[in-house]
């Protein structure tokens, strides 16, 4: 459940793109890149606000996989298992990013909110493989033991 600062949020965003339907993706968007979420709720509440069906903005929202209605850690750690990381053995380190966490494929995000584990098809890195993310930010030639320190390092 969100609060009323959440709304209001997103009428700010919603006022910065335009009250009209086709401000659809971009809206919730914004809403994700705010929350790291797109809550169920406020896609909702854009829906009416912008003259869709609920239908219509869940529809969209679920075509892109880029859109989560699942809360997100702090730090979203994306390990790419394309082929050029598979090969390189980005198995290992998802590995290690699970046992070091705490999380498996059923789990990706930790009870304290602080992590959020995903693999991905590509990050569009192959030459620095393996890789890994971290809110987007690109470590090249990871290692599991890499990882680890990462993961100490994030956690202060």
């Amino acid at each position: 459940m969100v609060d009323q600062t959440w709304y209001e949020k997103t009428d700010e965003i919603i006022a910065m793109h335009g009250n009209k339907p086709s401000a659809l993706i971009p809206i919730i968007q914004d809403i994700q890149s705010e929350y790291r979420y797109l809550p169920p709720e406020l896609l909702n509440y854009v829906a009416k606000q912008i003259g869709i069906t609920e239908a219509k903005a869940f529809s969209v929202a679920t075509f892109y996989e880029n859109f989560s209605f699942e809360p997100k850690g702090k730090y979203v750690i994306k390990v790419c298992d394309g082929t050029a990381c598979h090969v390189r053995k980005s198995i290992p380190i998802l590995e290690r990013l699970y046992s070091e966490l705490g999380l498996s494929k059923n789990k990706a995000t930790t009870d304290d909110m602080l992590f959020t584990l995903e693999t991905v098809s590509c990050l569009g890195a192959c030459g620095l493989a393996p890789v890994l993310t971290v809110n987007d930010k690109v470590y090249p030639a990871m290692t599991p033991d890499k990882a680890s320190e990462l993961i100490h390092e994030l956690r202060g």
